[in-house]
């Protein structure tokens, strides 16, 4: 099965580090052209240094992708440097307070987190979606998470950040649909990586007086196929719903969870 995705432009946010990196070099081996677009460009041209020694055409663009203001003018500049954008994909995102329940999260936590996890792909989408209207034809991925489609004690703030993603998926697929535009949301569970192993398990671990070993396994037990997801996984899944191989797909999410969220 091929994913014909060379010379495909890709616009990807929060590529620096985890999953967006993962996805990122993945698209490379597609021979997909890249726009790595985010606040640490830094951190993102380290990224690029691996794109471009695979051959493959790489833009860095800075963008706060909760400013509207920039995140039209990184459209516009991905559009002058390519020409065209096909692909859309949202993986810059955050956690939130972990471990407080609603009651303990402070307003401020609470919309940093809405703010970054919705308003930011809304954001990167009104930019986008235009020039693929007029080209009649695009794919947006956008990357949510399982606790937005079962909810979680403890992280009420994420899980409401990413039902509110799963909603605004679900409405810009009908409204771009009749353009032979497909918008969907991949939904990873717990992905092992810094953030899972420092923070969730930490916390875990720390909560119950167990090894951090003890809390990833704790974990994994939770899934059907006993094992955390990895960044593979995840990019993988945007790979098959960024190609045409997913054509009649959309609206849809999408878990990468070993079995945790639809079971």
């Amino acid at each position: 099965m091929k994913l014909e995705l060379q010379d495909k432009v890709v616009v990807i946010t929060g590529p620096a580090k985890g999953m967006g990196q993962a996805i990122s070099l993945a698209f490379a081996e597609q021979g997909a052209k890249l726009v790595l677009t985010g606040r640490d460009t830094a951190a993102i041209e380290e990224v690029a240094t691996k794109t471009r020694a695979m051959g493959v055409a790489t833009q860095v663009l800075r963008c706060d992708l909760t400013d509207p203001a920039q995140t039209e003018a990184m459209g516009q500049a991905a559009l002058a440097a390519y020409g065209r954008i096909d692909v859309l994909v949202n993986v810059a995102g955050g956690s939130g307070p972990i471990g407080k329940t609603g009651w303990e999260t402070s307003h401020a936590e609470f919309q940093e987190i809405v703010e970054l996890n919705m308003t930011g792909c809304f954001n990167t989408m009104h930019a986008v979606l235009p020039s693929m209207i007029a080209q009649r034809y695009g794919k947006v991925v956008n990357v949510g998470g399982t606790f937005g489609m079962r909810g979680r004690a403890g992280r009420m703030a994420y899980s409401a950040s990413k039902w509110g993603l799963r909603g605004i998926t679900k409405s810009f697929a009908l409204e771009a649909g009749p353009h032979n535009i497909n918008i969907n949301c991949v939904a990873p569970g717990m992905v092992d990586g810094p953030r899972f192993r420092e923070k969730v398990c930490a916390n875990m671990a720390e909560k119950l007086g167990i090894t951090l070993e003890e809390a990833m396994t704790r974990h994994a037990a939770d899934y059907a196929l006993r094992r955390v997801s990895t960044d593979t996984d995840v990019a993988n899944a945007c790979l098959f719903l960024a190609s045409d191989v997913s054509r009649q797909i959309t609206g849809v999410d999408l878990p990468v969870d070993g079995g945790w969220a639809m079971l």
